[in-house]
């Protein structure tokens, strides 16, 4: 029998292996926690980290894998004469270093922001011509995670700039998770791997399921974000993972789509970096969150980014390898109206077996199925399911 497209796809990405991927030891599984931007944009402080930090763990979601509380933009003051950045001081009066060992206290990890340009996307100082002062700045301060936009940057080469504070952050004493925030303008995932642990593949995300929806021009619908990650599967894997960005969960997507959302970044192999106000968030929210079955999925540690299967309009089968040969399949329907979904375990490569299925969001086991499976899916929702081929 010739094998399926799929099965194909994935013995090519498990041949490529992890080449030409940036080896500092950090972020083996897609990096989760949590950043400022998507809710609270430049109204942060040292107040506000540090109820986030013990929101994530009342909330359970630092139990969960949530490790990283990242502040984006505007937490920047001026630089001094030495040319050493410092944060706003009426924002941040204690500094960063007692923020870092505030959110270190927790069981957390302490993420900043800059851009690879002369200013930030809010015009406050990037880090043009002062890579290895920021980058020994942030060291000194206990940093573990470095954002790095890409606005002000005309003329500027992405692979050159982003080199730059690799290599800045590899001379400054201290293991910093490197994510690159170039929005996909020049296909980082060509270049990206040798660079930075995790790339944006895209613009920012919007709270909204298709771009139509958005509220902004410079947002990008959930649904629009998903179909350009096909194809970009084979530049991923432990320690360099292409990044559809941030989460909307909680924002203001339905509980539906919030799932929806979730469950497709589990598969993407995306990091999972929660943007919502987790303080006053819903119980529903918090159960999307902290689904330990479907962050499995994210954080397997084979480590292989999903793949579209199929593709039929508004209904889609995504799938992707999990170690010790089980698979995660999401059946996604997109549209209006709820529909049933079928597929067959030759379009994954498989040939009639039994086959345990586990739905993930109701926590229940279906039962063996030998050749396919079908379920009901509701309008812009997911059935997402494991499955284990009996031994």
């Amino acid at each position: 029998m010739r094998p399926s497209p799929f099965a194909v796809f994935t013995a090519a990405v498990l041949a490529c292996g992890p080449a030409r991927a940036l080896e500092n030891g950090l972020a083996r599984t897609p990096p989760m926690g949590w950043n400022s931007w998507n809710k609270f944009q430049c109204d942060v402080s040292e107040t506000l980290i540090e109820q986030m930090a013990d929101a994530l763990v009342a909330t359970g979601l630092r139990d969960a894998g949530y490790a990283y509380l990242d502040i984006d933009d505007c937490w920047q003051g001026a630089r001094d004469s030495g040319g050493f950045i410092h944060p706003d001081p009426v924002r941040f009066p204690s500094g960063m270093k007692a923020l870092a060992s505030y959110v270190h206290a927790r069981g957390l990890k302490f993420g900043l922001y800059s851009d690879a340009g002369a200013q930030t996307c809010a015009k406050r100082p990037g880090s043009r011509g002062f890579e290895q002062a920021d980058a020994r700045q942030y060291a000194s301060w206990d940093v573990d995670y470095l954002k790095y936009d890409w606005c002000y940057t005309d003329g500027m080469s992405a692979p050159a700039a982003y080199g730059a504070m690799r290599d800045a952050l590899a001379h400054a004493g201290r293991p910093i998770l490197f994510s690159i925030c170039e929005w996909g303008k020049s296909q980082p995932w060509t270049w990206a791997p040798s660079v930075g642990n995790l790339w944006r593949t895209t613009g920012d995300i919007g709270i909204c399921w298709e771009k139509k929806a958005c509220k902004s021009e410079w947002t990008t619908g959930v649904m629009n974000i998903l179909d350009l990650q096909v194809g970009l599967e084979d530049a991923a894997g432990p320690g360099h993972w292409n990044d559809p960005d941030m989460l909307q969960v909680g924002n203001g997507l339905s509980d539906t789509e919030d799932r929806t959302h979730f469950s497709l970044w589990a598969l993407l192999s995306a990091p999972l970096l929660a943007g919502n106000d987790i303080r006053s968030m819903s119980a529903a929210t918090r159960e999307t969150l902290t689904n330990r079955e479907v962050i499995a999925i994210d954080q397997d540690p084979l480590g292989v980014q999903g793949h579209k299967v199929r593709d039929d309009g508004a209904e889609e089968v995504w799938a992707k390898p999990l170690a010790g040969g089980a698979m995660a399949v999401i059946l996604l329907n997109r549209g209006e109206a709820p529909v049933r979904i079928r597929f067959a375990w030759m379009e994954l490569g498989w040939s009639a077996r039994p086959v345990a299925v586990r739905d993930l969001w109701r926590r229940a086991d279906l039962g063996p199925f030998r050749e396919a499976f079908s379920a009901e899916v509701a309008p812009h929702g997911v059935v997402l399911v494991r499955l284990t081929p009996s031994r």
